[in-house]
């Protein structure tokens, strides 16, 4: 009997340990571990309370949490904190409101440089644990990779005062916590990158002279926007020789480089004039222009002759629309189609930016044409350049379609006439004409001279002649 109590007693003590046994590894693996919290917590969007972040925010730096809210790090810094343990060096408040120069303030709370905050906040954060203890076992001078890819140096002269980046920790693991650690110091941080943009902005280096843009063309026939040409790169040849750019002023005369024996030679009129026809061509809606200079009159000929000797031409072209207004009267006449069109050229060299400049300046401008004496007045009208007057006026409707440097077209919407010249009355000045005034005789005396008169002696007297 004892014995079977013996062995009851000893198959106790074996379940016992059994249990204990088996019963060990299930508490470890229920027992909270702080990091997988945090990172539970970050994954699932929502941050621990006892994350060194909301130390932060809750602490007494103020001012360094507020800043970290602005510049919108904390998703930044709680996907930061969920894969490392962290070191932010806080500066104390009084460094931020009354040390912080106000200039600098400001330009790190505007909107526009909030890539400069945020590189200034990432500056204070080291992505790895550096507490008390160990900044006691380090002498000399270490450098830290911070969360802004920038470098911080922590020194110790051998005493127990450390500085980072030469500002003072005066506050060592102010707050500490699982995931990391925040030390108080008594100045702000800048990088040297941060400090350049503030320097540049504050000197102006930023702000340089922008050359003034027109409004965006567009094209009327598909409603895009006109492609610009690409840019030229640095040190390529000008797109236009050199003596292209000598071009007459408005008075009619010849360009004086070229000439028979000059070492340029002749201008090349005939084939730059076939070019710019063509250019109405393959350009569209100006089909009836390019068919008078060709067909109808021999205007393409005599230009080609004027810009090889060096002349200048500036087309007004009307469409086609314009061009289809045109009666057969006004075009049966002899030389009629070469007044029309000698009407729309101007012996200058005009864009559409000169024309409009010109017109915004002086108002009214009167540019000469080739069917002398007449003019086409050009004057500013609803943001464009308008040419004539009255019903028959026309606006610039495609500007540019062709520039070279020596002709320029210019597309209109109307086929332009001179104005008639009004007849003025002639005043003819009519000289008084002097008037002899003749003495009547009297009854008595014309009498006396009949009397005479037939007996043939009225010659005597004078009176009676």
């Amino acid at each position: 009997m004892v014995c079977r109590i013996y062995g009851v007693a000893k198959l106790r003590t074996f379940l016992l340990l059994l249990l204990l046994l088996l019963g060990f590894p299930l508490a470890l693996s229920e027992m909270p571990n702080p990091r997988s919290s945090i990172s539970s917590s970050v994954s699932s969007g929502q941050i621990n309370s006892n994350s060194v972040l909301v130390a932060l925010l809750d602490s007494h730096y103020t001012e360094i949490a507020e800043l970290v809210e602005k510049a919108m790090l904390l998703q930044t810094l709680e996907d930061t904190v969920g894969s490392h343990n962290i070191t932010i060096f806080a500066p104390r408040n009084e460094a931020l409101e009354r040390d912080l120069d106000p200039e600098f303030k400001r330009f790190l709370l505007e909107p526009g440089n909030l890539k400069s905050l945020q590189t200034l906040l990432m500056f204070h954060i080291i992505p790895t644990r550096i507490g008390s203890e160990q900044l006691l076992t380090r002498t000399g001078l270490t450098r830290h990779d911070t969360l802004s890819n920038d470098h911080l140096h922590l020194e110790n002269n051998g005493t127990t005062e450390w500085t980072v980046d030469r500002a003072k920790i005066i506050q060592p693991d102010a707050v500490t916590r699982p995931d990391g650690v925040i030390h108080g110091i008594e100045r702000l941080l800048v990088p040297r990158s941060v400090q350049d943009d503030f320097n540049r902005r504050r000197s102006l280096q930023s702000i340089t002279a922008v050359k003034p843009e027109g409004a965006p063309e567009v094209d009327p026939r598909t409603h895009r926007l006109k492609k610009p040409a690409p840019p030229a790169k640095p040190g390529s040849p000008p797109a236009l020789p050199m003596f292209d750019a000598m071009a007459p002023g408005p008075a009619l005369a010849p360009a004086p480089a070229p000439g028979p024996g000059g070492a340029r030679h002749h201008f090349n009129g005939e084939a730059q004039v076939k070019d710019f026809i063509q250019t109405l061509l393959h350009y569209g809606g100006y089909n009836e222009m390019a068919d008078i200079l060709v067909n109808l009159t021999s205007l393409a000929t005599e230009m080609g002759r004027l810009v090889s000797e060096g002349y200048v031409l500036t087309v007004l072209a009307p469409n086609d629309e314009a061009m289809a207004k045109l009666t057969t009267d006004q075009l049966s006449e002899p030389g009629a189609p070469e007044q029309i069109i000698y009407y729309h050229l101007i012996p200058e060299y005009q864009t559409e930016e000169s024309m409009y400049n010109a017109v915004r300046r002086f108002g009214k401008v009167r540019y000469d044409t080739l069917r002398l004496p007449h003019k086409v007045v050009a004057q500013e009208a609803d943001g464009s350049v308008k040419f004539g007057q009255g019903d028959g006026s026309a606006y610039l409707f495609d500007p540019d379609i062709y520039t070279d440097g020596r002709i320029s077209v210019q597309g209109i919407d109307n086929v332009l006439f001179p104005l008639e010249e009004e007849t003025k009355p002639i005043n003819r000045t009519v000289q008084p004409t002097k008037v002899v005034v003749k003495h009547r005789r009297g009854k008595l005396l014309e009498a006396a001279c009949w009397a005479l008169g037939t007996i043939g002696q009225h010659g005597r007297f004078t009176t009676c002649h």
